[in-house]
């Protein structure tokens, strides 16, 4: 059997191309951990990455809102990565389940009351931003129930006991 080098060296450039071509498609995808869109214009995540900020940017977020600590680690230099994109950054630290609480959930509800266009709201899971919303919910008058269901939207898992200590506390 004799193989034609010319040939061979053809197909072998054609496939490294179409390697290549696909690996860049998939390399531009953004993969989120957790991410749930509960309502219009709110996106709750856990921690986005650099791409992740940048998608947001690219589909016209106007403001981050971090709900985790200074001392946790996000991998990157998240206020300067936002702020480059050209959005806000706030910072509204929730340390434990102590900070899970109505007053927390009315601060939160007075930073996304001042934005009209879309924010993205975050923690390293999207547990706390669940809790709080679960919390925010109840607050403006929703029923238990119906207040835990749209937290669970958001991403409230094993917080869900402390949201509901904190509703019975109320």
């Amino acid at each position: 059997m004799k193989i034609d080098n010319g040939d061979s060296h053809l197909r072998f450039a054609a496939i490294a191309i179409l390697f290549a071509l696909a690996f860049s498609v998939f390399a531009e995808e953004v993969e989120w951990k957790y991410r749930f869109e509960p309502v219009a214009g709110i996106t709750a995540a856990g921690q986005p990455s650099e791409a992740g900020l940048k998608e947001m940017a690219d589909n016209g977020y106007v403001a981050v809102i971090d709900l985790r600590t200074d001392g946790e680690n996000r991998g990157i230099d998240e206020q300067n990565v936002v702020e480059g994109l050209g959005m806000k950054y706030i910072s509204l630290p929730i340390a434990d389940r102590d900070a899970i609480n109505f007053e927390n959930a009315a601060k939160l509800d007075q930073i996304l009351g001042d934005f009209d266009e879309p924010v993205l709201v975050h923690c390293g899971s999207s547990n706390r931003v669940g809790a709080l919303f679960a919390l925010r919910q109840k607050m403006n008058g929703t029923d238990k129930e119906d207040a835990l269901e749209f937290g669970r939207s958001a991403g409230l898992t094993s917080l869900e006991d402390t949201v509901m200590q904190r509703i019975a506390e109320r």
